[in-house]
């Protein structure tokens, strides 16, 4: 199996047979399967895939709505092209770019080619502004330096794809989860279509998930093997600011000064400690989940059915 096309939908059932189409165009010729994870939908979105597939064709359908990142790992765990795509199921990515991005993979030895989505077809002030602000700041405090973190459209090489470790809301961090596996990244150029059926999933929102998700990426990237080079200076730093300020009360106590109660006193000491207690709980929670989920071998997602091609499809409006 050459390609595995990973494509996560929900409540897509306008755009199921317009996309398949596209892809049965864009890749004549190739040997590849088509993986598409129902998230839990509610419209007759699985319906229309068992009514337009074909043998090819594997649908997986999650027994609730997880999220993106989870359905992504859903159709990356069952994938078993040497060569993974995933994209968007909204038509807002376009097959016919995926051979190119394949042929750029292999002649510059990549293990990973992400789409840039250079004329982006989305309204500027929910999306672009956004999308670009968040592009800088990833840039700037990973040091993965690619222009469109955003783009679902990418081509992975198996075993990059298989390790990416996809958690929690993730998938906006793909690129950095493969360059701590040591992976080559490229990036390409694709079309980007407005979208036509459907409504959109993301929303401002999503700002606030980014920053806590972009931080957790700086830890793995800085600190996951080294977690004592920032707790412990943190704690030196902190412990030293703790002593000169005691020390400083301690001789306006001397001197015959009230300090007790002092605003600036109580202030500083708990939003320090307070601030240090809630970023390593929420480093530590995230280890910890890893941890349980790779070491059961259990998955953040559960499939309640899959079905291989056309199998028994019902009727779709």
């Amino acid at each position: 199996m050459e390609l595995s096309l990973v494509i996560p939908v929900h409540n897509e059932v306008d755009n199921v047979e317009p996309l398949l189409d596209k892809i049965y165009n864009a890749l004549e010729g190739w040997d590849y399967e088509i993986i598409f994870v129902d998230d839990g939908s509610i419209d007759q979105t699985r319906y229309k895939i068992q009514r337009c597939s074909d043998e090819r064709t594997k649908l997986l359908v999650l027994n609730k709505n997880y999220g993106q990142t989870a359905a992504m790992a859903a159709g990356i765990d069952e994938a078993i092209g040497d060569y993974i795509v995933t994209l968007d199921g909204d038509l807002q990515n376009d097959p016919a770019d995926i051979p190119n991005m394949i042929r750029k993979l292999i002649e510059e030895d990549s293990d990973v080619v992400a789409g840039v989505r250079k004329t982006r077809k989305d309204g500027w002030f929910l999306r672009k502004i956004p999308s670009q602000f968040a592009n800088a700041l990833i840039r700037k405090l990973t040091g993965v330096y690619l222009h469109d973190y955003g783009c679902t459209l990418k081509v992975f090489r198996q075993d990059i794809a298989k390790n990416l470790g996809l958690y929690g809301e993730l998938h906006r961090f793909i690129p950095v989860l493969a360059q701590l596996q040591g992976a080559k990244l490229s990036e390409m150029v694709v079309t980007h279509h407005s979208r036509i059926h459907g409504k959109s999933k993301y929303g401002l929102g999503r700002t606030f998930k980014v920053l806590s998700d972009l931080l957790l990426m700086i830890f793995f990237q800085k600190y996951l093997q080294k977690p004592m080079h920032l707790f412990g200076t943190t704690g030196i730093i902190t412990f030293l600011s703790g002593v000169g300020i005691t020390g400083y009360l301690g001789m306006l106590k001397l001197l015959g000064e009230d300090i007790w109660g002092r605003p600036l006193l109580i202030l500083g000491v708990t939003l320090l400690l307070g601030g240090i207690q809630l970023i390593t709980i929420g480093i530590i929670a995230e280890l910890l989940v890893r941890i349980y989920f790779e070491g059961s071998g259990k998955k953040t997602y559960r499939i309640k059915e899959k079905i291989v091609g056309k199998n028994s499809a019902e009727e779709v409006s």
